[in-house]
Formats: structure tokens, sequence, C-alpha cells
């Protein structure tokens, strides 16, 4: 159910919370959907169709364990993303006593309910394996057995916020959208976390990390969503949110995936080093940046008719995008996981266990990039020996370096990634990958640099491997007007 061309698909929002980990290490985090179903069944491109049939068989995992318990935020800084965000300032000065979390509180799953409601809800989690069972708090609010709250359109919540659809759904919960009757009618999306322990804590760290990047970037100067509102509904953690278009994944698929120009990437791409480039600067690895995760804020569209590939071609009239789901969010100084990304833009050194930082953004925004570029994702796999078997075919031999000093020893052999290529993996890899530039579709000035780029951001040693500051002087955006780099 969408609003005009305005409304997020479900995939956008449904990714944030639900995630499989690849190896448990410190506490495990529920699983996360994948959207490799989706991809197998693209039309018009026979010679990728098996690739995602193949990754059907056994759908790629993402994977993202969760983090120690994070210490104060007085030295943080950062925006968050459309997901979570606090209540905003003035809402917070009114209902402090209410409203207020500490970081803290939020890892450990308390606010300031009683301890005995805290005990409650982990025993009502606890509970809610029963297929049979539905939690009855009062006869005006109800849970299903899953811990989804049962709501109907034209539901008032904190008699302000009116439901008038469903957004999507996901293991976390479900994203609905609502008119703000307090701001004349606004349409807002709002996520309502199931009322389990486990999401209420990831929701509430997400919601402090919201606020403390919002007010960072208190005139939305960044590209990164904007968190509007929060509460505890019964137990349910909702979040509200300005209400986005489409993700950059979905708009691929509803457009037969068609890529982007390189006059569109060049435009979507800067904003997304830019927004990128905030976080770094305020000591914050997204972790997770993927398609999805990157929204159009208006994604309305013209159609044509392209006589040459005999099918209709959407435009997009708004090119200016957003990050979200700042869930996965790390900063610096916090434990670092060893498991980091979503598997097709997971960055060598996490793969290899070598250790990460923040560059493993940057890995993931190249991956990005030339996805907008071929319509498809580069690295279409879900095991990660294969994995690095077609970063190899796309970019290269692994440094000998970082195979020597891999935990995953099981990958190398006399210090060369362990692959034969004879196998009916080696010969998939041989079939779909192929080096970085043979993928280019031109040889124009325009392209190459869009690649010289891509191949800098994809840099096997992460020492060398370029930053976002320098990424943001790259030729590649010297066209880009100074209104447009605003």
């Amino acid at each position: 159910m969408r609003r005009s061309k305005r409304m997020r698909s479900p995939d956008g929002w449904i990714h944030e919370y639900s995630c499989w980990e690849e190896r448990v290490e410190v506490r495990k985090k529920p699983k996360r959907s994948s959207r490799s179903w989706e991809r197998e069944t693209r039309p018009g491109r026979s010679h990728h169709y098996k690739t995602y049939e193949r990754c059907h068989k056994s759908r790629r995992l993402e994977y993202t364990e969760h983090r120690a318990q994070k210490p104060s935020f007085e030295s943080r800084s950062y925006e968050k993303q459309v997901d979570d965000r606090t209540i905003s300032v003035k809402d917070q000065e009114k209902n402090k006593d209410w409203h207020h979390y500490s970081k803290s509180s939020a890892r450990s799953g308390h606010s300031h309910r009683s301890s005995r409601e805290c005990q409650n809800s982990h025993h009502r989690s606890n509970r809610s394996h029963s297929k049979s069972h539905r939690r009855k708090r009062t006869r005006s609010f109800e849970d299903d057995e899953e811990g989804h709250l049962i709501y109907h359109n034209g539901d008032m919540l904190r008699a302000r916020y009116e439901i008038v659809g469903t957004v999507g759904e996901g293991a976390f919960g479900k994203v609905v959208e609502c008119i703000d009757h307090s701001k004349d009618g606004l349409r807002v999306a709002l996520k309502i976390i199931k009322n389990l322990e486990r999401y209420r804590e990831a929701a509430l760290s997400e919601v402090e990390v919201l606020k403390q990047m919002n007010s960072l970037d208190s005139e939305n100067r960044f590209a990164c969503v904007q968190m509007l509102d929060w509460f505890d509904h019964h137990g349910h953690i909702c979040i509200v949110f300005e209400l986005l278009g489409l993700s950059t994944y979905d708009f691929l698929k509803e457009n037969d995936f068609m890529p982007f120009t390189v006059d569109q990437i060049r435009f979507m791409a800067y904003q997304l080093c830019r927004a990128v480039h905030f976080l770094h600067r305020n000591k914050l690895t997204h972790t997770d940046l993927k398609p999805e995760n990157i929204l159009f804020v208006n994604s309305e569209y013209d159609t044509e008719y392209n006589a040459k590939l005999k099918r209709d071609e959407k435009t997009l009239k708004n090119l200016h995008v957003k990050v979200v789901d700042f869930g996965n969010a790390t900063y610096d100084h916090e434990y670092h996981t060893s498991v980091v990304s979503t598997r097709h833009y997971r960055a060598p050194e996490v793969i290899l266990e070598l250790g990460w930082n923040q560059s493993c953004d940057v890995w993931s925004l190249g991956c990005i990039l030339i996805e907008y570029y071929l319509g498809i994702t580069l690295f279409q796999t879900h095991d990660s020996k294969e994995h690095l078997a077609m970063m190899e075919r796309v970019l290269g031999p692994i440094p000998v370096n970082m195979l020597q000093k891999t935990k995953k020893q099981r990958y190398v052999h006399h210090e060369k990634l362990d692959w034969d290529e004879h196998t009916s993996s080696g010969r998939y890899v041989r079939k779909h990958c192929k080096p970085l530039k043979q993928y280019m579709s031109s040889k124009t000035s325009d392209h190459e640099q869009l690649f010289d780029l891509l191949h800098k951001m994809m840099e096997y040693d992460v020492s060398k491997r370029i930053t976002l500051e320098e990424a943001l002087r790259h030729p590649f955006f010297t066209p880009l007007s100074e209104e447009s780099k605003k």
C-alpha cells in the first residue's frame, strides 16, 4: 500500500532490526530479511537471472552482532536514520520525566518505568514464543502472538497520530503512515517496535543515537533522516520520522532495474559522501550502508517510452536522497563486533576479521555506486570465500599481508586465497564477475572518472583506501554546481 510515489515501500523499513549472526560473539540479534528473492525475478536480464536464482537456494544472510554497552554520549555527535529519533527538543523539555532515557538505560532496556514493569515486559517476551498466546493488557490495547501491536486504520496514538495505513512489516515491528493532528495534518512515518525486550533495547539505543545526531545538524544540512518524536505506547517503542519516498533499491526495482545515468549517480553520490563524511567527522560509522537504506526525499517520477528498449522508462523529478537506519551505527570508542554490514556491501577486512573502522563505510558506498551504474549487485553471493573470490576477479589479488594476518586461515593456502576456478563455484564466479574496468559502458571522461573513484573506494588496503573527505574533492564531482553541493 503506497501513497502516490512518496510512500515508502516495506523494504527500507523492514531491514532495520532483523538479522542473523554469522557467528555468535557477544549476544544475538534477530534475523534480518533478505531481498535476494526479489532480485531473482528481475525481467529482461536473463544472464543475471541464474545469479539470483542460485542465491535464492540459500538466501544471502545479513549479519550484525550486538554491540557492548555504549558509554556516555557527552562526547558523541551525530544524526540518526529515518527510523529512530528522540522526541523533538521542545517536546523533551516538556516531558522530561516521562520520556528521558539515559544511554545506559537504553542498553539495559530500562526507562523511567518501574522495575516491576520491566520485569513484566521481559516476562511477556519469554511468553511470546507460544503461538497460541495472545496478550491482553487492557480491553483497548492488545498484542498478537509475535509481539506486534494490534491496530486498525483510524486508531489514534497519544491522541495525536492517526493511523491511515501500514507501510511495512518486519521482525522488529511495523511501520505505519500517520496523520499528525498537532502539525496541521502532516503525514509522518511511525515505526511501532514489538513489545519484546530485545527489540526495545535496540530501539532505545537507536533513539539515543538519533537524538545526538540531529542535535548536531539542527539545520538539516546533511542528508541524514530526521527523527521527529518518539514515545512508549504500552510497551511498544514508537519512533516518528519524516515521511520519505522509495528507497533507491525499490526505485530500481520499479524501473525494471534500469541503471541510473552517470549524471544522476554523480548528484546522489555527492550527497551520500557528504552525509557519511558528516558521520565520520563525528566519530561514527554507519556499518550498514546499502541501497535499501538510502531513500529518495520524493520519489515522484515522469514516465516516457523508450523506443530502443521497447519499454517505459521512469525518470525521477527529484534526486535528493537521505541516509536512514542507524540501528547498527557504532562510535569509534565503542566495542566493534567482528561482523558488520550486509553481505553484498561488506568490506574485505570485515570478512577476514582483521578489524574495521570508518573505511568500511567507504567500501560499502563503492559497492552501492557501481550497483546504481549497473542496475545489479556487484557481489551477488552468500558465501564468504566465494565473496573474496569475486573480489579478486573484479579487483585483483588480495594482498598477501592481509591473508597472512587473517583469523580465517581456512580461506588461505600458501599465502593465496584457497580457490579452485574449475569447481562449479569457480566457474560461477568467472562467469558472473569480470575486472572492474570491463563494466564500463563508455570510455568518456565522465565514466573514466567514476570508475577511478570506485577503484579508490574499493581498495583492499584500508590505509590506502580513499577517505570521504578526499572523495568529495575527486574530479568526478567537479561538474556539479556550487548550489548542488550545498
